[in-house]
């Protein structure tokens, strides 16, 4: 007999100003690693295969900022105007789910967790087997003691006491209903707290350290350190060849050089390009070029390979990852790549959206031997390194 897999939709709740992060863009747009952390947490609950659809509820005057923070990932993400407290927004959002038929479960996120391991959703997801809510949990580990006027008091005991985080699980038609039945005054800080009055158990699964909350403005180095310590390095080769002919621009790392021949091929035959882009597939061991963009499909032909290494960089995005470096090396007799070498890293860097210092290209080379010596064509190989969540 087999079990229907469970379906989860989510809510990213991302209208809040940030205020106490004293900066003036909201804390849910700064950028941690070379994307906003909207964005990071996005990504995360994308990546997971039970999670189907992404609702974003966003700030009043947002909707720029979130298209712009999730264009790569994305190009149409659902964005539900938010109210102006959490409860509200979280409530537009299950408002519009509810219209549209609602679903059996829903995870509900705040943006500013932007890290969210796996592990964390696989819990709460098997938890929906048995329970109506779930909550991911850490056990208070510090001491906690009472203060006044900046003067330590009493301690309190920290025995059963837990840090709540999200995202938090619930089946939908239970948090709507909490959503409906409880007052707007309760004093209630998350949506699990609503199903207190509705005397719902809240199942407690493990939650993680990297879900800390970015609150304060030294939380954004914080988090930047944690990412790239919870990061291992990949790296990925890749290697390419094209017949030099008559009749043919002739594209080398996104720039047009002017030669007496150039490349041919089923796209512009940018062999660089092509390199690099096994080499970031390789790394994220997703394949080669062939594979996502085979030479049989003719709506290939002639087409731009910058669009083969946009792809790339935003299949790295997708999984939370970044590009440490990449490495191209050109190898040909002619044309002299020296002149163009900057121009080539500059136009790398501006499609990867990195750094020209992390870029690196080189010319070299066979001594006139074999066909590249012959000048009948031009290799190229490459080396990316990037860098994933365990």
């Amino acid at each position: 007999m087999t079990t229907e897999r469970r379906t989860f939709v989510a809510i990213l709740v991302a209208a809040g100003q940030g205020s106490r992060m004293g900066t003036d863009l909201p804390k849910q747009y700064m950028p941690v690693a070379g994307r906003a952390v909207l964005a990071h947490a996005w990504a995360a609950l994308a990546a997971h295969p039970a999670v189907e659809r992404i609702l974003v509820a966003i700030g009043e005057g947002q909707e720029q900022l979130a298209r712009e923070a999730l264009a790569r990932l994305t190009a149409a993400p659902e964005l539900v105007a938010g109210g102006a407290t959490r409860r509200d927004s979280v409530r537009a959002a299950l408002d519009r789910l509810a219209a549209e038929g609602a679903p059996c479960h829903v995870l509900i996120h705040d943006a500013a967790r932007p890290f969210l391991p796996a592990g964390v959703l696989d819990r709460l997801i098997a938890a929906a087997e048995s329970h109506d809510a779930a909550i991911p949990v850490l056990p208070v580990a510090d001491t906690l003691v009472r203060g006044s006027e900046a003067r330590m008091g009493e301690d309190v005991a920290r025995d059963g006491l837990y840090r709540v985080q999200t995202p938090q699980m619930f089946h939908f038609e239970t948090i709507m209903r909490a959503h409906r039945e409880t007052p707007a005054d309760a004093p209630v800080t998350d949506d699990a707290g609503m199903l207190r009055a509705l005397s719902v158990p809240v199942a407690m699964v493990e939650g993680d350290a990297m879900l800390e909350k970015l609150t304060y403005s030294g939380d954004l180095a914080r988090a930047q350190g944690a990412l790239a310590a919870s990061r291992l390095p990949r790296v990925g080769t890749g290697y390419d060849v094209h017949r030099l002919v008559a009749g043919k621009p002739l594209w080398l790392c996104g720039v047009e050089i002017a030669h007496e021949r150039g490349l041919s091929g089923h796209s512009d035959a940018d062999v660089a390009i092509h390199a690099l882009v096994d080499a970031l597939l390789g790394a994220l061991a997703e394949g080669d070029i062939g594979s996502h963009f085979p030479p049989s499909d003719p709506q290939w032909k002639g087409a731009p390979s910058h669009t083969f290494l946009t792809f790339a960089r935003d299949r790295v995005a997708a999984r939370s990852g970044e590009i440490a470096h990449v490495d191209v090396s050109i190898i040909c007799e002619a044309p002299k790549i020296g002149p163009h070498r900057e121009a080539m890293r500059a136009r790398l860097a501006e499609l990867l959206e990195i750094d020209p210092g992390r870029v690196s290209v080189k010319a070299t080379t066979t001594e006139r031997l074999g066909f590249t010596g012959r000048r009948e064509g031009i290799a190229a190989q490459a080396v990316a390194t990037i860098l994933l969540p365990e």
